[in-house]
């Protein structure tokens, strides 16, 4: 029987991924509006090789966020997670680590078909939620995190992971022990918290398509609130041509639970990408979410048990990117694209009295280089 996973060619081989937003940020909101130039960025290198019969790579992500990013973050309406001055970040994203990942991956086959894996590191991605979305292709253009990103994919950045699972051509199982908290205030060190926290991913491709479930429970994520989260995501995805032009489309959906409050807070997203003519994409992003904003954070005086009020949120995104220029940069292909987009919120009567009826926008430049990138591959131009 033949072999499906081919051995690795001798030597290392290389692959570089990177992306940067100069982004004009516009948030619309009662009370209080945002107007901020800024940039969404990070750069990504990794390296494989064959040892023995099996296969090592290596990867490090960096970000320069902690500096193009406002201390507060991205300002962002209904956006919340993570912490500025030990209180809860709300109406904002926060700005991504220096050091978003450096991480090792080794597989030794098992058999014709299975691989068993053996990954993780100090900063890396535990076995929990989709590809994270600065790396989906369905959201090259978008410059902006989704709401439900701490119900799907927020552990993309997590301190001290060990993953162990098997795969074949088409099916993967993982299992992942992991710190569950999320990253601190100090974007630029690495941290070494307790691995106290677990998941498991099972996730499957065929052709164009692929897709994943996963569950995991993350010991006390939020230092704000006094709980453990239980998390469940489930996602399928799309990339491949429609009439010969890029499309690729994701529909996920995550669930937070937080049993010591007795809060469900679920969360769907589907979001897309199409190269509709040669250098002109369509992109569109379309949520429903729950959250808890108006009572985020646990602190609570003795004897006082903590009331959540959650608030129902729908977000709808639609955007276009032009395609500038695109460069040649040895074996590596550059591109530069102009785009704008709008964002419009169905928003929860009890958040009115505070948000009234806001509104979004961004005008931006995006620079993406690579030579081994799903945002390239979908970028590809005639």
């Amino acid at each position: 029987m033949a072999h499906d996973m081919p051995a690795m060619a001798p030597g290392w081989t290389w692959t570089f991924d990177g992306k940067a937003f100069l982004n004009f940020n516009d948030q619309e909101r009662k009370y209080t509006d945002f107007h901020r130039i800024e940039s969404q960025n990070w750069f990504m290198i990794g390296a494989s090789r064959a040892v023995g019969r099996g296969s090592l790579m290596t990867q490090a992500m960096l970000s320069a966020e902690p500096w193009t990013f406002h201390q507060y973050g991205s300002a962002q309406v209904f956006q919340n997670g993570e912490t500025y001055h030990g209180a809860e970040l709300i109406d904002y994203q926060h700005p991504h680590d220096l050091v978003m990942s450096a991480s090792a991956r080794f597989e030794w086959p098992v058999g014709d078909r299975w691989r068993l894996i053996v990954a993780g590191g100090p900063v890396d991605a535990p076995a929990l939620g989709p590809e994270a979305y600065p790396h989906r292709a369905s959201a090259a253009m978008n410059p902006t995190a989704p709401l439900s990103h701490h119900h799907l994919d927020a552990t993309h950045i997590t301190h001290g992971v060990i993953t162990t699972g098997v795969r074949n051509a088409s099916i993967t199982f993982e299992a992942s022990a992991f710190s569950g908290r999320e990253p601190d205030e100090n974007r630029v060190n690495i941290e070494f918290p307790p691995i106290d926290s677990y998941s498991a991913r099972l996730s499957w491709q065929h052709g164009k398509w692929q897709g994943q479930v996963s569950g995991g429970h993350l010991k006390f994520p939020d230092p704000t609130e006094f709980t453990d989260v239980n998390r469940i995501t489930a996602s399928v995805g799309y990339a491949g041509d429609v009439k010969t032009r890029p499309l690729a489309v994701s529909m996920m959906f995550g669930l937070n639970q937080e049993p010591a409050f007795h809060v469900t807070m679920p969360a769907v997203l589907v979001e897309g990408e199409w190269t509709a003519a040669p250098g002109h994409t369509l992109f569109t992003r379309a949520e429903l979410v729950v959250k808890d904003l108006l009572t985020a954070g646990g602190y609570d005086p003795p004897g006082f048990p903590h009331v959540t009020v959650t608030s129902t949120i729908g977000a709808l995104t639609l955007g276009y990117a032009r395609t500038l220029a695109t460069t040649p940069m040895g074996p590596l292909l550059g591109r530069l694209d102009v785009g704008a987009d709008a964002t419009v919120y169905a928003v929860d009567s009890n958040l009115k009295p505070s948000y009234g009826e806001p509104f979004s926008a961004h005008v931006f430049l995006r620079y993406a280089f690579g030579n081994a990138s799903p945002v390239m591959d979908m970028g590809r131009t005639p």
